[in-house]
C-alpha cells in the first residue's frame, strides 16, 4: 500500500474532536510511540525471552495511524514527507554529517 492511500484510508476510522485534533493525535502519537518503547523495554529487562514481534507490530500499526492523520489534519502528504526525509538524510550522508546534532548539519 502506498503512503499517502493509507494516509487517506484513515479518515474512514477517524473519530476524534475535531476541534482539538491537533493536540489529540500529537498527544496520541507520543502515547502509542511510549507503547512500542516499553515494549522493547520489557524486552532489554528480560520480561520477555523473545522481541514480541507481533505485539510491536500492531503498536507501530498505531503509531503510524496517528502520524497520517496528523499529515491528515496538517494538510500535508507523509509521501512527500518520506521523500523529503531521505532526501535530507543523503545529503547529511554525502556532507558526512549523517551523525551529529542539530537540524541544520
Amino acid at each position: 500500500m502506498y503512503m499517502n492511500d493509507y494516509q487517506e484510508k484513515t479518515s474512514e476510522t477517524a473519530i476524534y474532536p475535531k476541534d482539538k485534533a491537533l493536540e489529540y493525535l500529537a498527544l496520541g502519537l507520543v502515547s502509542e510511540a511510549g507503547e512500542v518503547a516499553g515494549k522493547v523495554k520489557k524486552f532489554l529487562r528480560g520480561d520477555y525471552e523473545v522481541l514480541p514481534r507481533e505485539d510491536l507490530e500492531k503498536e507501530m500499526g498505531d503509531v503510524l495511524w496517528y502520524l497520517a492523520q496528523l499529515h491528515e489534519v496538517m494538510g500535508l502528504a507523509m509521501g512527500d514527507s518520506a521523500y523529503f526525509n531521505l532526501k535530507k538524510l543523503n545529503a547529511r550522508k554525502q556532507a558526512g554529517t549523517l551523525q551529529g546534532n542539530g537540524d541544520d548539519r
